[in-house]
C-alpha cells in the first residue's frame, strides 16, 4: 500500500486528494524545492548534530523528510544535483570550522597565560620548632627501643614504639598544610588540556571514564563528522582538478601528435608530389630528345634529311641558281677572250663560209 501511495504521489503530486478550495493555499515540497534541505538529502545537516550542546546551530530552517531523501535518491537528476549540494554542504561546514578554529587558538592562548604551579608555602617559625622537638624525642626513644631489645625487654620496647608512632602521626598533622593551602594546591595540580576536535577543555591525565565520556559526546562527534566530510570533500576536489589537469595534458599533447602527423603527411605528400614533377620533366626532356635525336638520323638518312616540301623546294631552287650561276661565267669568260673563244671554235669545227 505505501509503494502504491508513494507511486500515486510522485505520478500525481501529495495534492491529489485535495479540494480545490484547499489547494489554492497549497503548495507542493518536492526535493528540488527551495523548502527541501539539500544537506540532509546528500549527506547530514549540521544542525542535527549539536542538539543541546553548547554549539547548538538551532533547528534547520528548512525540511528534513524521509520521503523526499528517497524521491532524491531515485531521481534521474540525482548525479546532477549531488555536486551542488555537497559544494553547498561543503561550504557551510567550513564556516564552522573556521569559527571553531578561531575559538581552540583562543583557548590555546588561554592555556598559555596560566600561572604555573607554585611550590607548597613554606613552614611556620612556631611549628618549625615543635617539629624539631618531636623529632628530638622520635630520636630518644628509637635509641631506647634499640636497647630494650637488646636486652630482651620486648614488653617495654614494643610500649615505647606505639609512643613513636603517636609523635610520627602529631608530626604529620603539624607538617600538613591549612585546608585552603590544600585546595589551592590541588587545583594547581590539575592542569587543563584543550580538545583540538571540538574546542572543549579538558582536565589532563584525567580519569578514563570522563575521557571516554567526551569523546564519545554529541559535540566531539559531531565536529569531527564536520572535520572529516570537509577534508574528503577537498580531497575528492584535489583529485578531479588533478584528473582535469592529466586530460587537458594527455590531450593537449594528443593534439601536438596529431599535427605532427598532418605535418608528416602534407610532407610525405609534397616530396611525393616533387617527385612526380621531377619525373614527368624528366620524362618530358627524354621524350624531346628522342624526338631531336631522331629528327637527325633522318636527315642524315636521306636527301630531304625529312624536312618536308618547303626544304624540298629551296634545295632545288638553290640547284637552278647555282646552274645558271655556272652558266653566266661561262659566257662571260667567252665574252672576254674571243679569239680564244674562235680558236676554240675552230679547233672543234671548222668554220661555216657563207
Amino acid at each position: 500500500m505505501d509503494a502504491q501511495r508513494a507511486l500515486l504521489d510522485e505520478l500525481m503530486g501529495t495534492a491529489r486528494n485535495l479540494t480545490e478550495e484547499e489547494r489554492k493555499g497549497y503548495k507542493e515540497i518536492t526535493w528540488d524545492s527551495k523548502e527541501a534541505c539539500g544537506f540532509y538529502m546528500v549527506r547530514f545537516c549540521p544542525h542535527d548534530l549539536f542538539v543541546n550542546t553548547r554549539s547548538d546551530l538551532g533547528p534547520c530552517p528548512k525540511i528534513h523528510d524521509p520521503k523526499l531523501k528517497e524521491s532524491f535518491e531515485k531521481s534521474t537528476r540525482h548525479d546532477a544535483y549531488v555536486p551542488k549540494f555537497e559544494a553547498e554542504l561543503a561550504h557551510f561546514c567550513e564556516k564552522l570550522v573556521m569559527d571553531l578554529d578561531r575559538r581552540v587558538r583562543r583557548g590555546r592562548e588561554r592555556l598559555a597565560q596560566e600561572v604555573e604551579v607554585l611550590p607548597p608555602p613554606p613552614i611556620p617559625a612556631e611549628k618549625s620548632e615543635q617539629l624539631s622537638v618531636l623529632e628530638e624525642k622520635i630520636k630518644n626513644l628509637l635509641e631506647q627501643v634499640e636497647s630494650l631489645g637488646e636486652a630482651g625487654k620486648v614488653d617495654e620496647a614494643e610500649a615505647l614504639m606505639r609512643k613513636v608512632e603517636m609523635l610520627n602521626a602529631e608530626k604529620t598533622t603539624l607538617s600538613q598544610p591549612p585546608q585552603q593551602d590544600k585546595v589551592l594546591m590541588m587545583a594547581q595540580e590539575k592542569k587543563m588540556a584543550l580538545c583540538e576536535i571540538c574546542g572543549s577543555f579538558l582536565v589532563a591525565n584525567d580519569a578514563a571514564e570522563r575521557t571516554q565520556s567526551h569523546v564519545t559526546g554529541k559535540q566531539h562527534i559531531g565536529y569531527g563528522m564536520v572535520r572529516d566530510y570537509l577534508a574528503e570533500y577537498k580531497e575528492a576536489k584535489e583529485k578531479k582538478r588533478e584528473e582535469e589537469s592529466l586530460a587537458r595534458e594527455k590531450e593537449i599533447e594528443e593534439r601536438r601528435r596529431q599535427r605532427e602527423k598532418e605535418y608528416e603527411s602534407r610532407r610525405r605528400r609534397s616530396e611525393s608530389a616533387e617527385r612526380d614533377r621531377y619525373r614527368d620533366r624528366d620524362h618530358d626532356q627524354k621524350r624531346d630528345g628522342d624526338r631531336e635525336r631522331s629528327r637527325e638520323r633522318n636527315g642524315r638518312g636521306s636527301q630531304d634529311g625529312g624536312r618536308g616540301s618547303d626544304w624540298k623546294y629551296n634545295s632545288s631552287r638553290n640547284g637552278r641558281d647555282r646552274s645558271r650561276e655556272r652558266y653566266r661565267r661561262r659566257d662571260r669568260s667567252h665574252s672576254r677572250s674571243p679569239v680564244r673563244q674562235g680558236n676554240r671554235r675552230s679547233s672543234r669545227s671548222p668554220v661555216r663560209q657563207y
